[in-house]
């Protein structure tokens, strides 16, 4: 007589493997859709932890799978460990969040100087919806001093337009977008500056070509009168200019994988034949940057150094 052996099937490993790819296929269409898509980052955060449930709740039965697997040979020991592969991501993200988030000082904004930061040409405004954003703490600079002791200003001992061009050209090639600008013309070079023959003369005097002869007399008429401006132009504010030698450039990135918003500013001022450089970096969304605004600063810095690698000051 043939005696046939059921094994028994754990229907909990087999629910764990649906919950944990029921997870990580929500987090891939978040992240492709907060990436590339028109996802803002408060619903991103939203649906990162809503996706972070079901992976919760596979881990338990996944390891409650392998446990009728180990005791009473229950069918389901595949499907239990396929769902603690699905669900690693989807709660190693909200991790590693939390991680940077308690391991970072509490700033959305950072800045290469702390005491006379880079200000913005248009101040960045985003709906925060349930991320508030709070007024920065009291001490604010100094936990960005001990917390991020490398984001400091650089010096360089070359023209205004030398180190102008560098930080475009590092700007594009770190996926830095110019979105304002204001000062560049005290960035070009001197002789794109010089006037030209025909700009020497003044408006209001007449090239030397367009006199008339010395023995023609000249008409016995008065200047003619200008046009009056209208009120409409006469009560529009004059556009604000930059100190002589500053120039200021306002940026957006996106960090490479997540794609979390930030908005840069860099300034350049050119003093005693050096030429400084600041960068301020802020996070558009949230009280916390999680340390992403302290990378982008300094990777840029450092990329600019390498750039102009021979002129750097202390």
């Amino acid at each position: 007589m043939i005696v046939r052996f059921d094994r028994p099937v754990s229907r909990s490993a087999f629910l764990a493997r649906r919950l944990g790819l029921f997870a990580l296929g929500m987090l891939v269409l978040v992240l492709l859709a907060h990436r590339f898509g028109p996802l803002k980052t408060p619903d991103f955060v939203a649906l990162v932890l809503i996706a972070a449930i079901p992976a919760m709740l596979a881990v338990p039965l996944a390891l409650l799978g392998l446990a009728r697997l180990w005791q009473i040979g229950a069918l389901g020991g595949v499907a239990a460990t396929w769902a603690l592969i699905y669900a690693a991501l989807p709660l190693a993200l909200p991790g590693y969040g939390v991680y940077r988030y308690l391991t970072r000082p509490v700033l959305y904004d950072v800045s290469s100087d702390l005491t006379d930061r880079p200000e913005w040409l248009s101040a960045p405004d985003a709906p925060q919806h349930f991320l508030p954003r709070p007024a920065p703490p009291t001490g604010a600079a100094t936990a960005q001093g001990s917390a991020y002791p490398g984001l400091t200003g650089r010096r360089y001992e070359g023209a205004l337009d030398r180190v102008y061009e560098a930080v475009r050209k590092v700007a594009e090639a770190n996926r830095l977008v110019v979105t304002a600008s204001r000062g560049q013309e005290y960035a070009m070079p001197d002789f794109a500056l010089r006037p030209t023959t025909e700009e020497i003369a003044s408006p209001n005097q007449p090239a030397q070509s367009d006199l008339p002869p010395a023995d023609e007399a000249l008409p016995e008429t008065g200047p003619l009168p200008a046009s009056r401006p209208s009120d409409e132009v006469a009560s529009m504010p004059p556009e604000p200019t930059e100190p002589p030698g500053t120039v200021r450039l306002q940026l957006t990135t996106r960090t490479l994988i997540l794609g979390l918003p930030f908005d840069a500013v860099i300034r350049l001022r050119e003093e005693a034949e050096m030429t400084l450089v600041d960068m301020r970096v802020a996070s558009r969304f949230g009280p916390h940057d999680l340390g992403f605004g302290d990378q982008i600063a300094e990777d840029f810095l450092h990329a600019l150094d390498a750039e102009l690698l021979g002129i750097a000051g202390n």
